[in-house]
């Protein structure tokens, strides 16, 4: 066996039916198209546009946004692929990207919103007067988009492989050439439209990525005998008759993951720039506001039917391939596409199963979509035009960030064709990142007025090398050793996929002491931070910046 058939071996779905199918294959090629067609006519030309979409975008449409750039892979294939792999301990990714939103509408949409930049690295840079927290912003920003970004790629490579088979790229068995070509398609589109091609796919892609989940859900619902009119609850009664591992608590994972687990997703949540850049391309904060509300809601109608999913797929696999659980049980490649594997075991029509295929792809691309615009800005924004030449032109910025997308896109698709977990958890590296560095700077930047510049890169850093010592211990023996982390104690300690429980106190813990023993900011600063909170509305094109300069700033109630 060569090299790549032995990896492919090892990255198929067992049961999943690879091969060409014309239907579907027209249906993707069909969706795929009309992507680049809306990224051509929202393409732009310059950086307002290109990173904020010009401030124009109404509160339902962020919305949909919100929705399709959030449901990812990881949540319309890896959430369902997490439960029924590991029944109870899946649902803490349902709860911590759930709960992490309503930290985001209560303590960060609106005071983002009235801060008025362009990026998450802005914020930092600007909050706390620092080139240097700017670029650990601007550095962190983009590894996120990459690590998140794997986990995409991974997704759409599984699904495209599904659906076209092996399209026989020389030297890359058919799950590395799905790889190749869809992070190809999907970075041409991005290239060429920035933020506001990218909102108004988004938009589109949450239509049919929601359509295609809840539909295939009812379908293998009803075709199945499973379920009639909600499925979303009338999966519990068939949960004592699936194995121990999937009903019952704590069997498969310690109480202690299941909470690091969880914190981490929560403040993930709320320090990932990708979602954060989306309060700046609204109005003012009172949009900023309903649009997380909407987005909360688009999100909910696909979280609370995934569990009713893993439940149906679980007992289909159980039934036609074998035992799910157990040497050697269901891989986590058939998890990654448990949502379109229980379709097709459902033996419902082959083109209905691509539709739910689609619905994977359009979820992935979305996703890589903010993270790219995200990650790009980052480097062309607040590291080229902020620190390395201040004088350059819109159209040089724009150039260079367009490159940034580009080195994106060859970085992660490398990574992704020898992946090193499954959806979810490669997902999951990124938000304890995000949990462990960003947030802590997000939340004291904009609630205490005293968290100065000193405070803030002692926080940064510390967060930094907590995340990267588990991630050294945990991910890097995948690659480059026996697969098993160099101490199991620190592994159980503080776990790669929940460092931030660890992390996120003591970088709070860090910021806050330094800040009260070095000077406290100036009062510039601080009127900046209590605009933030002012009940008084602002224009489109203001920000905290404008108002503080002219009325000086005094303190409002939020």
């Amino acid at each position: 066996m060569t090299a790549g058939a032995f990896l492919q071996s090892g990255l198929l779905p067992e049961g999943l039916n690879v091969s060409f199918k014309l239907a579907p294959a027209v249906l993707v090629v069909a969706m795929l198209a009309l992507f680049l067609g809306i990224g051509y006519a929202f393409r732009v030309a310059d950086t307002e546009e290109m990173w904020v979409a010009g401030r124009s975008i109404g509160n339902v449409e962020n919305g949909m946004a919100i929705g399709a750039n959030w449901m990812s892979a990881a949540s319309y294939l890896g959430m369902a692929a997490l439960i029924a792999l590991s029944g109870f301990y899946g649902l803490a990714f349902v709860v911590g990207w759930s709960a992490g939103y309503f930290i985001l509408l209560i303590f960060l949409a609106a005071q983002m919103r009235r801060f008025g930049k362009y990026t998450a690295p802005d914020f930092v840079g600007d909050r706390f007067n620092s080139d240097a927290a700017r670029a650990i912003a601007a550095v962190t920003t983009f590894l996120i988009g990459f690590v998140y970004a794997i986990g995409q790629a991974r997704g759409m490579g599984l699904v495209g492989l599904y659906i076209f088979g092996d399209v026989g790229i020389p030297g890359l068995s058919g799950y590395q050439s799905m790889v190749v070509l869809m992070m190809a398609i999907t970075v041409g589109y991005l290239t060429l439209s920035g933020m506001m091609g990218a909102t108004k796919n988004m938009a589109v892609q949450y239509v049919i990525l929601i359509v295609a989940f809840l539909v295939g859900l009812y379908a293998v619902g009803l075709s199945q005998g499973y379920s009639t009119a909600l499925p979303q609850i009338e999966y519990g009664a068939m949960i004592g008759s699936l194995s121990s591992e999937f009903s019952e608590p704590f069997v498969n994972e310690s109480y202690y993951l299941w909470i690091a687990t969880a914190f981490s997703l929560v403040v993930g949540t709320c320090g990932l720039p990708h979602v954060l850049v989306r309060f700046y391309t609204v109005e003012n904060e009172r949009t900023a506001r309903w649009s997380t509300v909407w987005g909360l809601f688009f999100i909910c109608l696909l979280y609370l039917s995934a569990p009713a999913f893993a439940a149906f797929g679980t007992d289909l696999y159980s039934r036609n391939i074998g035992a799910v659980y157990g040497d050697p049980g269901m891989t986590s490649a058939a998890g990654d596409v448990i949502v379109v594997l229980a379709t097709q075991l459902a033996e419902l029509p082959e083109w209905f199963v691509g539709l739910v295929a689609a619905g994977g792809i359009a979820a992935a691309i979305a996703t890589v979509s903010g993270l790219f615009i995200a990650g790009s800005s980052a480097i062309s924004h607040d590291i080229y035009a902020n620190i390395v030449n201040e004088d350059a032109s819109q159209r040089r910025q724009v150039l260079v960030g367009r490159a940034s997308i580009v080195a994106l896109g060859v970085v992660t698709t490398l990574a992704a064709l020898d992946p090193a977990a499954p959806i979810a958890a490669l997902v999951s590296y990124a938000f304890s990142l995000a949990g462990a560095v960003l947030f802590p700077m997000f939340f004291l930047g904009l609630w205490w007025e005293n968290t100065n510049r000193q405070g803030a890169l002692a926080g940064m850093t510390t967060g930094l090398i907590v995340w990267t010592v588990p991630m050294i211990n945990e991910v890097l023996p995948t690659y480059v050793g026996s697969g098993e982390p160099y101490s199991a104690t620190l592994a159980a300690a503080v776990p790669a996929i929940g460092s931030a429980l660890i992390a996120v106190p003591v970088v709070f813990a860090v910021t806050i002491g330094v800040s009260l023993v070095t000077d406290e900011p100036d009062m510039e600063t601080k009127r900046l931070v209590r605009q933030c909170h002012s009940p008084e509305p602002m224009t489109r094109m203001q920000s905290a910046e404008d108002v503080a300069a002219t009325d000086g700033g005094e303190p409002g109630d939020d």
